[in-house]
């Protein structure tokens, strides 16, 4: 199969599922990989780019045994520790978002789900945010209800993000105390509520090509419309913290297939996006066109005045995503 009469084909319409095989994703020329990838992404979403910021609205003692995350109460990481953020604060760091251009903003907190009182508080402060300011909110608060999905699209929120993290087949290694198919109810219990979807995951967890691939063409099984691909960032204390990280080039030709597999969503730059050159850059040019910007929920990230100098510069459009 040559690259560039794929792209052909899929900008005319084709779309691929599992049995396109990763082999070929795996052994094709790198830099024809990156550059159709990209040309799928102008041709089919054009070249505005879409940013978010997140928020770590809970924090730390999640009861769920995630071996990537520092905020697991299984793990010994040094983080800070608190319950649902004063509305206030968010409501601050909302404004600042907001006026610094960024399209979507998301309280994320931690925990198997936000129920009771958090989630009344959630609530409210989406309500408020909804009508003081004009940034897009979503939402990430583990496996809700089918009443709670309700009650946040009903608060103002557009999109929900539960990712899936790896394949199914893998998904057993990263963690054991929710399922694969948890994850894929909490994605059909959104969307059944009105909310947009955003899922993707992490890569780097020792998982194989094989396993990116299978994560990819899940998530276009599932018709999700914002895919975050973060790269894993060892923190001390987790399970993962020995992993030796990815090089740039396996980053750029995961992001590339996932173009290729997904061409019409918007391909997420999100954790790790500091390990490679200029934040990325190369990676914007093998189909990406969103990122998170500013910091994550226990590492940071990156400037959102710089991202918007370089994006822009790169020619992509910023304004009315």
């Amino acid at each position: 199969m040559d690259v560039q009469r794929l792209a052909d084909e899929i900008i005319s319409g084709r779309r691929l599922g599992r049995e396109a095989g990763a082999g070929f994703f795996e052994r094709a020329d790198l830099e024809t990989l990156c550059r159709e990838a990209d040309r799928i992404r102008e041709a089919l979403c054009g070249n505005r780019v879409e940013l978010c910021s997140i928020i770590n609205g809970r924090s730390g003692r999640c009861g769920e045994d995630c071996k990537f995350c520092a905020q697991s109460a299984f793990h010994s990481s040094d983080i800070e520790t608190y319950d649902f953020m004063d509305k206030e604060k968010i409501m601050d760091d909302c404004r600042k978002h907001d006026e610094k251009g960024v399209h979507r903003y998301s309280i994320v907190t931690a925990g198997r789900e936000l129920s009771g009182k958090d989630l009344e508080k959630a609530c409210e402060v989406y309500r408020e945010m909804k009508a003081a300011f004009s940034i897009k909110l979503c939402a990430s608060h583990g496996l809700l209800t089918k009443a709670a999905f309700t009650a946040l699209k009903e608060s103002g929120v557009e999109r929900y993000h539960a990712n899936i993290e790896t394949s199914e087949r893998n998904f057993p290694n990263v963690c054991t105390t929710h399922s694969f198919q948890d994850k894929l109810s909490a994605i059909e219990g959104a969307r059944a509520a009105g909310l947009s979807i955003c899922s993707g995951g992490i890569i780097g967890m020792g998982e194989s090509f094989q396993d990116r691939f299978d994560m990819a063409v899940t998530l276009s099984e599932l018709r999700v419309e914002s895919i975050p691909l973060n790269v894993l960032m060892p923190i001390h204390g987790t399970a993962y913290e020995n992993l030796p990280g990815l090089s740039e080039d396996e980053i750029r030709r995961t992001v590339a297939m996932f173009r290729f597999l997904n061409p019409e969503a918007f391909i997420r730059l999100a954790a790790g996006r500091i390990l490679m050159e200029n934040s990325g850059r190369k990676a914007f040019r093998s189909g990406a066109n969103a990122a998170i910007t500013g910091d994550m929920l226990t590492t940071s990230g990156n400037s959102i005045a710089e991202d918007r100098e370089m994006l822009l510069k790169m020619g992509f459009i910023l304004d009315d995503v």
